[in-house]
């Protein structure tokens, strides 16, 4: 799929930005190499069957969403140790210049898409997490709110050889006066050296007038391990791809991902692991529920590599419906070049059970809170797999609030 041109985006726009926030020069051609491949650039594949676009990204107006000029956000960031590094890339490049251009753009690359190149071409916040060898830090936040009409992001993480951190960032829509469509992207790269370990969680929850494109990927170095929660309950229309390349031997991925959907909302989640080394293992689980005319798409690709000897991956995603009327689809993959793999996959469609609702209610629960216990149940198992209790109390509190 391809876009049309944003008349009002220019190289003299591109140029100001960087000026503005006091760039490097290799950083400015990082921008114009992006702004040049949108010429050309197709935006993210969707899933299609004959006659249907899961997903109709071209139906988005980028020249009515953009507003490179005027983006604002207001963004907090703590890291719970003197020795890791938790700074907006404004405040990193005089110390730790070197190192953001040797990795910006590592994992992925400017021109993977026309979203991403649009993003790395525009974007004003973000933050580069630095944490040096063997130093282990749990608590590093990074809580933003959109105040702007469009907002771009670009997150690095660096993590080196037997270092540990937990990154929990989320994004939230601020009152102000801006009327009508927004747009927000949200760019992440994760390097996890060897033996590193990288728990990163990310929970939107946008208002309903604004469209979402996040792409999260990171690459593992030997017995290092990249752990993703994604929490999608905001924003009128998301795509969240959530990806992993397994390049070491040994190391490890988990992605565990949930959603909640209401009024026409839209969901395309995204799910991707490559094994590419020896001894790889991942854990794909997505729950989701959607109710009103809400609807969902997803896909999980579990990549298998010719050289992936003893590869144990599986994935599982299950969404609940509330309404005759919401819709979600699923298309799990498994792609395997070598034998010596255990794989699984799998996704469920269904209801509240009949049952379990009629035995809550023959013990003189109404219908509703029955209901909503039923829910809540649903979301134990992806829940349990959350390590962060922050993390798992802020999303418990959402569905709660959602089923409310």
């Amino acid at each position: 799929m391809s876009t049309k041109a944003i008349e009002s985006l220019s190289e003299d726009t591109v140029r100001r930005i960087a000026e503005e926030r006091g760039e490097p020069e290799w950083l400015l051609e990082t921008r114009l190499d992006a702004l040049e491949a949108l010429e050309t650039a197709k935006l993210p594949d969707v899933i299609q069957t004959p006659g249907r676009r899961w997903t109709d990204l071209e139906a988005l107006d980028f020249e009515q969403l953009v507003d490179p000029l005027n983006q604002s956000d207001t963004t907090e960031r703590a890291g719970g140790d003197d020795d890791v590094v938790v700074l907006p890339f404004t405040e990193a490049f005089d110390e730790y210049g070197e190192l953001i251009e040797a990795q910006f753009g590592s994992v992925l690359a400017p021109d993977e898409n026309y979203l991403t190149a649009l993003s790395v071409a525009l974007f004003t916040t973000g933050t580069f997490v630095y944490v040096p060898e063997g130093v282990d830090v749990e608590d590093v936040t990074v809580r933003a709110e959109m105040s702007s009409r469009s907002l771009f992001s670009q997150t690095l993480v660096v993590a080196e050889e037997s270092s540990s951190v937990t990154i929990l960032e989320s994004i939230t829509s601020a009152d102000d006066d801006v009327d009508g469509d927004r747009y927000f992207s949200n760019l992440v790269e994760v390097v996890a050296g060897e033996n590193a370990n990288v728990q990163f969680g990310s929970l939107q929850n946008l208002d309903e007038e604004t469209y979402t494109y996040a792409l999260k990927r990171g690459v593992t170095d030997t017995y290092a391990t990249i752990d993703w929660i994604e929490s999608n309950f905001g924003s009128k229309l998301t795509r969240s791809d959530v990806e992993t390349e397994l390049a070491g031997d040994g190391s490890e991925s988990q992605i565990v991902g949930t959603f909640f959907g209401t009024d026409d909302q839209h969901f395309d989640i995204n799910a991707r692991v490559w094994h590419e080394a020896e001894h790889t293992t991942a854990d794909l689980v997505t729950r989701g529920v959607l109710d009103d005319v809400a609807r969902s798409v997803y896909e999980g690709v579990q990549d298998v590599g010719e050289d992936a000897w003893n590869t144990s991956s599986y994935q599982r995603e299950n969404t609940l419906m509330l309404s005759d009327d919401a819709e979600a689809d699923a298309s799990p993959k498994l792609i395997i070049h070598n034998h010596d793999t255990e794989a699984s996959h799998s996704a469920t469609v269904g209801q509240v059970d009949a049952e379990d609702l009629f035995y809550l209610e023959s013990r003189s629960i109404d219908s509703r809170t029955a209901r909503n216990m039923l829910v809540e149940g649903f979301f134990v198992p992806v829940l349990e797999e959350i390590a962060v209790d922050e993390f798992r109390e802020d999303v418990t509190e959402l569905v709660f609030e959602r089923l409310q």
